[in-house]
């Protein structure tokens, strides 16, 4: 796929992170950029920024999903790159003892459910609405018609402790890869992820200098974060890569997590 004005994208979790500096990218290279995320104030700074579109979303809300889509394409027109990177993720055992109690309590099932709605389901609902979209695009050169990059994570083949539910979601955008790209074969429609490893957000710059530099040096090489910018490289490497297809990789300087 060749990357300019014709090209329409998609950015689930746009407005910040992976997703904005993504969205950085494409636009450099021309892409129209429609942005969906909850965080209103981000997004339309952004959408500014690089001449694209804001459309509020919450992925776990199918006719808000499906609100933005029909905003997106009335501003750009139908999308034929999706790069979904809205997710969440928290850290809880499956079972434990409260340390001021004692009491045994387990994973609390509305909050593993909720990580499962939001990364991967949100995942799929996009997935599924943009590929519907795109089956009636002209055909591009190899009769590509689109592509839908997901976000996973490391975490997904060597979660830590207490990560049972971002594991499990991430992993289930891992095993649901292949098969969507074999779902839509037929119509030219590329489905790749991509598993990023440890990343230089505003949330790991909050943690406290040692424990940011334990982290980079647990990573073989390049011992430090991975940037934003890189997983935003690697997403426009795929997009205009043809042959690139059914595949999740990892993005991690080679780190495999231990337990904690």
């Amino acid at each position: 796929m060749m990357l300019d004005s014709a090209i329409t994208a998609v950015i689930t979790g746009g407005a910040s992170g992976l997703g904005a500096a993504t969205a950085r990218r494409l636009a450099s290279r021309g892409v129209r950029v429609a942005l969906f995320d909850l965080d209103a104030e981000s997004g339309n700074a952004l959408a500014s920024e690089i001449g694209g579109v804001f459309c509020h979303a919450d992925v776990t809300d199918d006719a808000q999903v499906a609100a933005a889509f029909a905003a997106a394409r009335a501003a750009f027109g139908q999308e034929r790159l999706l790069v979904n990177c809205a997710g969440t993720g928290d850290a809880i055992k499956t079972a434990s003892r409260d340390k001021t109690t004692g009491a045994a309590k387990h994973y609390p099932l509305d909050r593993f459910e909720r990580t499962i709605q939001i990364n991967l389901i949100g995942t799929f609902r996009c997935i599924a609405r943009s590929a519907a979209g795109m089956l009636d695009l002209p055909a591009l050169a190899d009769g590509e018609r689109g592509l839908i990059v997901n976000t996973a994570s490391v975490a997904a083949e060597d979660g830590q402790i207490g990560q049972a539910a971002y594991s499990a979601s991430k992993a289930g955008i891992v095993g649901m890869t292949l098969p969507i790209a074999r779902d839509l074969m037929n119509d030219g429609i590329r489905v790749n992820t991509i598993m990023p490893g440890i990343f230089e957000t505003p949330l790991m710059r909050g943690a406290p200098d040692h424990v940011q530099e334990a982290l980079m040096q647990s990573v073989p090489f390049p011992k430090r974060f991975g940037r934003p910018e890189e997983f935003a490289a690697l997403v426009e490497s795929i997009a205009t890569n043809v042959y690139f297809n059914g595949e999740s990789v990892r993005l991690d300087g080679a780190i495999r997590m231990p337990p904690r």
